[in-house]
Formats: C-alpha cells, sequence, structure tokens
C-alpha cells in the first residue's frame, strides 16, 4: 500500500508555523511523506536562522515548498496589524498555488492524499480540498478556549453577549459560553470582540471564523490535552466527532523522539538565537532568573518598554529580556536610555534579541516568565513548571492568560495594564512573596503535560488515533 502524503499548510506567523512544524516531524516519524508549505519570506528566515538542512537530513520524508504571501517585502509583518494583513493577502491570492501543490506529484512523493490546514484558513482550505478531491482536516495553533470562543461567536451576538459596550462593559461576566459559563469577562474574550479594534472585527463575520467551515472538514487538529482543557473539548465534541487533541506538541515530539531513537539539532528560529543568554543563566542561582518575552509579532512602544523596564530594574530582581530589533514600534526608540536602567541591567539583568526559549524556560535558574500568553508560550512555560506573569497582546492571549490565572492557578494576570509599579509588584509576588504556591501549581501542571505525552497518555493515545485515521482517509481517497 503506497504511503500517505500529507501537505501541511500553517498559517503564515511564527507561532503557527512552529507549531506545525513540530506536527510535520511527529507524522515524518510515522513514516509519513509529509510536505510542509511555509511562505517565501518565513521559509527565507527559517533557511537563515533555523537549520533546515538538519531537518531534511533528520526526516528524509520532509520536504518544503514555498509559496509567496502576497505582501510587498517592506511590510514590517509585526503588530496587531500584521495578522491580519498576512491572513488577508493569503486568502485573496493564494488558492491557484496551494491548487498547484496539491495537484503535483513525483516518483519520489506521491500524489496527496491529505491536507491539514490552518483553522484560519479555513475558507481556502475547504474551497481546494473540495475542488481537487483531498480530505482536509483543519489545525488550530491557538488556545483551545479562544478556539471556542470564536466559534461560539453568532450564539454570543445571539443571546446579546456581544457586542462589547465600551471600556465600562469590559468587566462584565460572560455567562453563556458552553464550558466556559461564568469564567471569562469581557476583557477576557479574544481582543477581535474589542470595539477599540474594529478594524479587526471584520475577519471575524467572515467565512474564516464561520462554523461550517470547521465542520466541513474531516477532524481538528488541537495542541492541548485532556487535563487542561477537558471541559471545552467536551463541548467541541458535540459539534465536531474528530477531534484530535495531541499537545504539548513540543514534548510530544520530545518523547517520540527519545522513543524512537531519533535526534534533530535544528531549531524553527526567525531570528539569530543568541546561545550565549544559557552560559550567563548557568552562572545565575537556581531560580532567581525572571524571563521576559512578548513573542514574535508583539511590539510595544517605547513608553511601555520603559515602563516595564523599570519594573523589571525596581523589582531587584534578575531578569532575562528579549528585545527583538523589530520590537519597539515608531521612531521614538532612538531615545536615550535612563542611567539607571543601565545601570540595573548591568548589575542584574541582560537583554538579547532572541533566545532558545524551549531550553530558557527549561534552565534551572529560571523562576518565573513574564509573557504575553501566546499559545505556544504558554505550553512551554506550562510543561517547563515555570510559573507565569501575563500581559496578552491580542488575538487568543486574552483568554489564555485569564485560564493561567483563574483556572489553572499557573501565574498573575496583568492584562490591560501597563505600568511600573504593578511590574515590580508582581515580579515580587510571583518570585518571592506566592512563589511557594505558584511553583507547586506549576510542577503538578508539567506532571500531568508530560504524563498526557507519555505511552498510554491522553495526547499519545490522540495521535495515534490521528496517525490511523489519516492513514483509513488516504487510502479511501487513493482507491
Amino acid at each position: 500500500m503506497a504511503k500517505a502524503h500529507v501537505v501541511l499548510f500553517p498559517g503564515p506567523v511564527k507561532g503557527n508555523v512552529n507549531s506545525m512544524l513540530k506536527l510535520a516531524q511527529l507524522l515524518a516519524l510515522h513514516d509519513f511523506h509529509v510536505t510542509f508549505l511555509n511562505t517565501e519570506n518565513n521559509h527565507h528566515r527559517f533557511h537563515r536562522f533555523g537549520h533546515i538542512e538538519a531537518l531534511s537530513q533528520t526526516y528524509p520524508t520532509l520536504q518544503f515548498k514555498t509559496i509567496p504571501d502576497g505582501l510587498p517585502h517592506h511590510h514590517p509583518r509585526s503588530g496587531d496589524h500584521a495578522l491580519v494583513d498576512l491572513y488577508a493577502s493569503m486568502n485573496s491570492h493564494a488558492k491557484p498555488l496551494l491548487r498547484e501543490i496539491l495537484l503535483s506529484q513525483t516518483p519520489q512523493k506521491p500524489r496527496v492524499t491529505c491536507l491539514i490546514g490552518d483553522g484560519f484558513l479555513a475558507a481556502l482550505a475547504a474551497d481546494v480540498a473540495d475542488e481537487v478531491g483531498i480530505p482536509l482536516i483543519h489545525f488550530f495553533a491557538i488556545g483551545v478556549s479562544s478556539f471556542w470562543a470564536l466559534f461560539c461567536a453568532p450564539n454570543l451576538f445571539q443571546s446579546n453577549e456581544l457586542p462589547i459596550r465600551g471600556e465600562e462593559d469590559m468587566d462584565r461576566i460572560i455567562t453563556t459560553l458552553p464550558g466556559m459559563e461564568n469564567l471569562l469577562r469581557c476583557r477576557d474574550l479574544p481582543s477581535f470582540y474589542r470595539g477599540a479594534e474594529s478594524h479587526m472585527v471584520d475577519p471575524l463575520k467572515s467565512k474564516v471564523f464561520e462554523s461550517h467551515q470547521t465542520l466541513g472538514a474531516r477532524g481538528l487538529i488541537l495542541n492541548t490535552f485532556e487535563d487542561i482543557d477537558g471541559p471545552v473539548l467536551s463541548q467541541i465534541r458535540l459539534k465536531i466527532p474528530q477531534v484530535f487533541a495531541v499537545g504539548p506538541l513540543h514534548a510530544h515530539l520530545n518523547s517520540r523522539r527519545v522513543s524512537d531513537a531519533k535526534t534533530t539539532p535544528s531549531t524553527s528560529s526567525f531570528w539569530e538565537v543568541d546561545r550565549g543568554c544559557l552560559t550567563w543563566l548557568d552562572s545565575q542561582p537556581l531560580k532567581s532568573v525572571i524571563y521576559v518575552s512578548f513573542g514574535s509579532i508583539t511590539t510595544l512602544t517605547r513608553e511601555r518598554l520603559l515602563e516595564f523596564w523599570y519594573g523589571l530594574v525596581d523589582s531587584k530582581k534578575r531578569f532575562l529580556w528579549v528585545v527583538r530589533p523589530d520590537m519597539v514600534a515608531g521612531k521614538e526608540n532612538d531615545g536615550r536610555i535612563p542611567e539607571e536602567l543601565e545601570e540595573g541591567t548591568k548589575e542584574r539583568g541582560l537583554m538579547v534579541g532572541w533566545a532558545p526559549q524551549e531550553e530558557a524556560l527549561a534552565h534551572k535558574a529560571i523562576g518565573g516568565f513574564l509573557t504575553h500568553s501566546g499559545w505556544n508560550s504558554t505550553l512551554e512555560s506550562l510543561v517547563a513548571g515555570v510559573p507565569m506573569i501575563c500581559w496578552p497582546y491580542f488575538a487568543d492571549q486574552q483568554v489564555n492568560s485569564r485560564f493561567v490565572n483563574e483556572v489553572w492557578k499557573l501565574g498573575l494576570d496583568m492584562k490591560d495594564v501597563c505600568d511600573r509599579h504593578v511590574v515590580e509588584n508582581m515580579v515580587n509576588d510571583l518570585m518571592v512573596h506566592r512563589r511557594d504556591e505558584f511553583l507547586r501549581s506549576a510542577q503538578a501542571m508539567a506532571m500531568l503535560a508530560h504524563k498526557s505525552v507519555s505511552p498510554s497518555g491522553s495526547s499519545y493515545s490522540s495521535l495515534d488515533q490521528l496517525i490511523q485515521y489519516i492513514k483509513s482517509i488516504s487510502q479511501k481517497n487513493t482507491s
């Protein structure tokens, strides 16, 4: 019987690429032909900084292909507008390119038998998959609770829970989200719902978010595990029978690679990684450093950067801070750095352009994580047993931070606040005053995460089911 040939089509942003690339490697470990379809811009950066050759050597059945994202070369591809611009551009122009790749075949790579597509490219993927007669499975890289809040958008509008009516409405409790009743406030919903971000509401009403697009797929893959998202997964399965919760994907890949005696030295970085920060961490006391990173898209004004910086320095705690080259917005980032910040950083801090985050979070010197609450970062911190201070930027991050604080008790939620005194106090709460409380919760959750991706664990079993499912639908499609 011919091997299944799966095309993975991630969203055009780093977080989506990273998580789906982990899935691609897991499928390649199971002897599938895998084609990973990346944008030219992301592939170029990945090729430059991510050691793609090592991946190809480790997984002979994994190949990479590219399509343009449709944006001009000078587009910054960071900030809250970037997500909308990238997805809008992909949805408008990528259809013929995706169709061509799905129909192509060579003696080395047989015909495509299954497409796994990014859920926010649902309309595009569904149209092309239906046109060429290839089964489609959706993959969502966001948190499951956020996916469910978006899926339920029509019901929230019908029940008058939405729209949000200004700042005075932000602390109103949402009562009609199945599996999350009375848990989220308006400010904890995905940021697309906010009136201040009305430029991002249109995609919410488009086919990207229409539930029938997801229902039209053969299944749904989610980067989570039963112990953290069981109640919401139960609700999703009432609407979508084939749901595969196979996360945390990075931990799952590490688990399977060990059992399959496979290793790969590659990373999927979009920036040059400063590995010297690991050497710096080696010289720091146990759990004394707070790691700070706001991910690959977040941008800060100089004013906000200084508020965080003052808060970190004034906390008197050691810190490792990732400040991307494109993170500070506007021309005002050329101003002078106050002397007290420079001195405080020399004494107790280190700032780098990009860090090997999984390794940093796993380091014995790290005692906390100040994060934007992107889903990959949340899972990486959770697996490492590191408590979090959450400052969500946009998209699913508002929901993730609420769960970290209110449901999983893994840290503090600082959403909608950027104040040096709050930063200072929360760092000290996390690292000193409530340290033992948060560490106990974080370490207990880390044990559950590792259990889920071990043999007989929920995610391990779910991946095996996904493998068999892909084989069965591929066989039917071939015949």
